[in-house]
């Protein structure tokens, strides 16, 4: 599996029509390649993740691989794993055994293109430490007047690690700047996947960043596991979220995505994170 680049599907999850969203590798193979191959094949890929998967009992065992790292657990590419199996297998429910957990994606054609929808890892959050938050702020050039009360920073959890800030502003979200090496080291160091950086326009309508230097990637358009964390956090918070967020990523990218989150009251509970995905010119 995967001897050659040309074994690797290119697909964009959480596209807007037929433009926009996060690109992912995908390669399904009979088995997984050693990791120092799926770490190479992924660095010349090039997106900010590639999924590999092969078939275990029933189900798939799924890894996957930013540039330079290996990540627990990356909703985007799952997105992009969803759509590349019902092409394959047919609409369904797939279950996807993780390197810390099980989850399911489920992919189905529709009209508009092949839609793809994952239910998370359990799901947890605290509060951030002021010491980090400090930090945190730093490191985007912020303040603490630059942050929204209602949201407070905090660390939340969905299979990966993500720090949480939100901004009073939409401004303030776009001027986002950083530097990459500075970040890598911070969010390594503090076990960050990415940092979600988020504004919210309504209560159900939110705009996110994320910057993912922990993998070598300034940002990504559309973090599907960053969201499930996100929304876990806020119900968590009692946020009155209705029982569906929509997330707009990218746009300050070029890449506009669209995340939809949808979830019951119950603590800890699966994130069911969709969107539409589009496959990409080789």
């Amino acid at each position: 599996m995967c001897d050659a680049i040309e074994d690797i599907q290119r697909i964009a999850a959480f596209s807007e029509a037929d433009g926009g969203g996060n690109p992912a590798g995908v390669a399904i193979g009979s088995a997984l390649p050693d990791s120092a191959d799926m770490q190479r094949l992924a660095a010349e890929v090039g997106f900010s993740e590639t999924a590999f998967a092969a078939p275990s009992g029933d189900g798939f065992r799924v890894r996957y691989f930013s540039p330079e790292t290996e990540v627990p657990f990356c909703g985007h590419a799952t997105i992009a794993l969803g759509a590349a199996l019902a092409a394959s297998q047919g609409d369904g429910v797939f279950k996807l055994i993780l390197n810390d957990s099980e989850i399911t994606v489920e992919g189905r054609q529709t009209p508009a293109g092949v839609t793809a929808a994952l239910q998370s890892p359990p799901t947890r959050s605290r509060a951030a430490p002021p010491d980090l938050v400090s930090e945190a702020l730093d490191l985007f050039g912020y303040g603490p007047a630059d942050l929204d009360d209602r949201i407070p920073p905090a660390i939340a959890e969905a299979g990966a690690t993500h720090l949480v800030l939100a901004l009073k502003d939409r401004q303030a979200l776009t001027a986002m700047r950083y530097d990459l090496d500075t970040g890598r080291d911070f969010m390594r160091a503090h076990g960050f996947v990415t940092v979600s950086l988020i504004h919210a326009e309504t209560a159900q309508r939110l705009h996110a960043r994320n910057p993912f230097a922990s993998g070598g990637v300034y940002e990504d358009p559309a973090t599907g596991a960053a969201a499930a964390a996100l929304s876990g956090y806020l119900r968590d918070i009692g946020w009155p979220h209705g029982g569906t967020l929509e997330i707009q990523q990218g746009q300050d990218m070029g890449q506009p995505s669209r995340l939809t989150a949808e979830f019951s009251d119950e603590l800890g509970s699966s994130i069911r994170v969709s969107g539409l995905t589009r496959v990409m010119a080789t």
